[in-house]
């Protein structure tokens, strides 16, 4: 079958919206999870006709190494069988290939931490020659500087960076936002990646966007994993990590360096922050200095 995408797209939504039902916030949410797997397929070249259930399951893996909740891995599922099976209804697929996909069991394990010492060695790794090199080394310095989620550091918007109060706005789950601050070293990386985000050919509508890729476009999650792993691969470190691995080490290592507990929960966005106001009950200003006291990174 030849697979045209924006065809097929359009005739499942109106299947979705007209036969199914279903509201323009649930054939969005289908559409968001689509788009996660047709990310997938373009990144490792998979013909969508031809996946296995072994191209669905190691999405999924993927997805939960990014740190995707079981509830959000089990979403995603869902959507992706209904879209086969929308394929076998309308006679463009004979098999389903999704007929025995499962979201995976999440086994309870205490989270995979970095030392600073590996932080560095993976940081030395980048190559500041290639185009990507400065990107890269301002991602894991915003990553682990910040204690962003993957999902917040993509849509991290250059309209939502305040570098000289040294905070960034952050957009996080349930479209709570909070105040982050940004370190020093985290500043002199984004200003460094600027100079060469500002000679991109940016693609309409990704103007505001933090990082973005060769084409000018924003940045996925599942990339930000294959860059992580890459990097990781090349600094020879051996252990299982993750973007989220830099958001556990951020926060270990304010624990142990005598943070206060209140003030690294208000940080990873467990509580909400009103838009509007610079300070709440924890304000922006604590929080900074628990970071410029504690964080290693501030540390002389």
């Amino acid at each position: 079958m030849d697979f045209d995408k924006p065809y097929i797209y359009r005739q499942y939504f109106n299947y979705l919206k007209l036969e199914k039902g279903l509201s323009v916030n649930s054939v969005e949410a289908y559409k968001h999870d689509l788009d996660i797997l047709f990310d997938y397929f373009e990144i490792h070249n998979i013909d969508p006709c031809l996946a296995t259930l072994q191209d669905f399951n190691s999405l999924i893996i993927e997805l939960g190494k990014i740190g995707l909740s079981p509830r959000s891995q089990t979403r995603i599922v869902s959507g992706i069988k209904s879209f086969y099976k929308f394929l076998i209804y309308t006679n463009r697929l004979d098999n389903d290939p999704t007929a025995l996909l499962e979201p995976p069991k999440m086994s309870k394990h205490l989270p995979t931490v970095l030392s600073l010492e590996e932080i560095e060695r993976i940081e030395d790794a980048i190559d500041l020659s290639k185009k990507e090199g400065q990107r890269n080394l301002a991602i894991i310095e915003v990553l682990y500087g910040s204690g962003l989620r993957v999902s917040e550091l993509v849509e991290l918007k250059i309209s939502n960076l305040h570098l000289d109060k040294q905070y960034m706005l952050i957009q996080g789950k349930g479209n709570k936002q909070r105040l982050v601050p940004v370190s020093d070293e985290a500043i002199k990386q984004i200003n460094l990646w600027m100079i060469d985000r500002n000679m991109l050919d940016i693609q309409p509508g990704n103007e505001d966007y933090l990082f973005l890729n060769r084409r000018g476009a924003k940045l996925t999650r599942v990339m930000i994993l294959i860059i992580v792993k890459q990097l990781a691969s090349d600094a020879g470190i051996k252990k299982t990590i993750s973007p989220h691995t830099f958001r556990h080490s951020f926060a270990t290592h304010l624990l142990e360096g005598g943070a206060n507990l209140r003030a690294i929960q208000m940080l990873l966005g467990h509580e909400s922050i009103v838009t509007t106001e610079i300070y709440t009950h924890v304000g922006i200003g604590y929080l900074r200095e628990e970071i410029l006291n504690h964080h290693p990174r501030n540390k002389k």
